[in-house]
């Protein structure tokens, strides 16, 4: 049995009658010149189709495409040295009617999801190659449980202020963030005039580079966080989840709209690249392809994980809620290649990683490419067939 020490995120609530109060995300900020785990009882699932095979998408990447390049430790794709030594950045992202478009967000290497007040949703992109990105957001505020995700990648964690429980965290010695409400950070972010605030508030590589740089950050990783995050299957040699028999279920639809009833999200698996594609709704009550405005792609993952998760209500006027972030009593699945497993996981330390564990207690191998992570309340449910 794996011995774990895990820490609790409500810490944050407990911090609600000593914290000082803190900027929100509806603040004036300057207007800126635009630049260039689910428990059996809590899911339902489709039957399986006899012969309902996929294909498996495989090629030779046993070696680089050019001489130098080492694997990323967020999709063990090819990368440069030079991006592969660069500490990511985390941003806080908004996902509701009012903030669409997004901008940059198919570029994230790594994309959680979860609830905010209100059953609204609200994203954390974690970007990669990020320094020449134009245009990425629009930004929001912080919630704590970000926070701690964020810590586990050693990014520079980009938001738009936040509630008054965020301000301990944020104080720590070893956060470094990003705030677009805090008058010497504003530089890095830009408003447009398409829409109002909250919603038009942006940021771009350089600027987030330039203000790093004037904080005396580094952008060298800071020997806080594990080196191997996740364990990672190549792709000549993809995990098929094959080897689990009958507990790999078949999931080439994945509906979420039980989880985030405002935006109605779901997956569809493409057999011919391999990949999940995502679904939200547009405007009203359309659902359609959720894509990122700068590229004009569809969002895509080879790596869905649903990470049932504990959580509080903090009993304020905002409805602000808390989940559990370090723990080891908590479940979830995990899709790819159109077939899901059950799994476990377990976190123990601010900045160690969230690991996933098969039913046989083995920690699972992530396919390579991007990974999206959709955090659920305990208790919610969602479907796969």
């Amino acid at each position: 049995m794996r011995k774990v020490t895990y820490g609790i995120l409500l810490a944050s609530a407990l911090l609600l009658f000593t914290g000082c109060s803190a900027l929100t995300d509806d603040a004036s900020g300057p207007i800126l010149p635009e630049t260039d785990s689910v428990a059996d009882n809590n899911i339902s699932t489709g039957k399986d189709t006899p012969g309902n095979t996929v294909a498996i998408v495989t090629e030779d990447d046993s070696l680089p495409p050019e001489e130098g390049m080492v694997r990323s430790r967020l999709t063990n794709e090819w990368v440069s040295p030079d991006v592969a030594g660069t500490r990511p950045i985390a941003v806080i992202i908004p996902n509701e009617k009012a903030a669409l478009p997004h901008y940059g967000l198919s570029q994230a290497s790594i994309l959680y999801e979860a609830n905010v007040e209100g059953r609204m949703t609200r994203m954390m992109a974690i970007y990669e190659d990020w320094q020449d990105l134009e245009k990425i957001g629009n930004v929001r505020s912080l919630r704590s449980y970000f926070a701690y995700w964020s810590f586990e990648w050693d990014a520079f964690l980009v938001h738009m202020g936040g509630p008054f429980f965020i301000n301990d965290l944020i104080a720590q010695p070893d956060t470094e963030n990003i705030n677009g409400l805090d008058s010497a950070d504003q530089t890095a972010f830009f408003r447009t005039t398409d829409k109002s605030k909250p919603h038009n508030a942006y940021t771009s590589g350089p600027r987030l580079a330039n203000r790093i740089q004037q904080k005396g950050y580094s952008l060298e990783y800071r020997g806080l966080t594990e080196e191997a995050h996740y364990k990672f299957a190549s792709k000549a040699d993809p995990n098929t989840l094959e080897q689990y028999g009958d507990a790999a279920r078949n999931a080439t639809y994945i509906d979420t709209s039980g989880c985030y009833p405002l935006t109605r999200c779901y997956f569809e698996f493409n057999e011919s690249d391999g990949l999940y594609y995502r679904f939200q709704h547009l405007s009203g009550d359309t659902d359609g392809p959720h894509t990122d405005a700068a590229t004009g792609e569809q969002l895509a993952f080879k790596n869905i994980l649903v990470q049932n998760t504990f959580y509080e209500e903090l009993g304020l006027e905002e409805d602000y809620i808390a989940f559990r972030c370090h723990d080891n009593t908590m479940d979830g699945w995990y899709f790819t290649n159109g077939k899901g497993i059950h799994v476990t996981w377990e976190k123990s330390s601010d900045y160690g990683a969230t690991r996933y564990y098969d039913d046989n207690g083995d920690e699972i191998s992530l396919n390579t490419g991007k990974t999206m992570i959709c955090i659920v309340e305990d208790g919610d449910t969602f479907s796969f067939h």
